[in-house]
């Protein structure tokens, strides 16, 4: 019956092994799944972001021509009424009508 047991404890302790083993190579074959799927989404973003970084720079040369037009068109817009807005300024700067205010009211002696 001792020679059983010991038997018995024996294939226990050869389940408990196998079943140590088996977890550690299914967590090195998760591993290098993990590793290859980064590796793989990796080159993909890369890929991803060299084929826009080419997008952004004609966007940005696209923008910068568009804003240039937009503050020449202002310029001109400005050199156009500059004339007409100083004299209208100067015209209202100048002109004085004094009157009394509303609210003062004539004191009679």
């Amino acid at each position: 019956m001792l020679e059983a047991e010991k038997e018995a404890a024996k294939i226990v302790q050869q389940a408990r092994q196998y079943r140590v083993q088996k977890l550690k190579d299914a967590r090195a074959e998760a591993s290098k799944e993990i590793e290859g799927y980064k590796r793989a989404k990796e080159q993909e973003f890369k890929a991803f972001e060299a084929s826009h970084a080419g997008t952004t720079s004609t966007t940005q040369a696209a923008l910068d021509r568009e804003t240039d037009a937009k503050l020449k068109e202002i310029e001109a817009i400005f050199s156009q009424k500059q004339d007409e807005v100083v004299t209208t300024l100067l015209s209202r700067a100048t002109l004085v009508q004094p009157e009394l205010h509303r609210n003062l009211t004539k004191i009679n002696p």
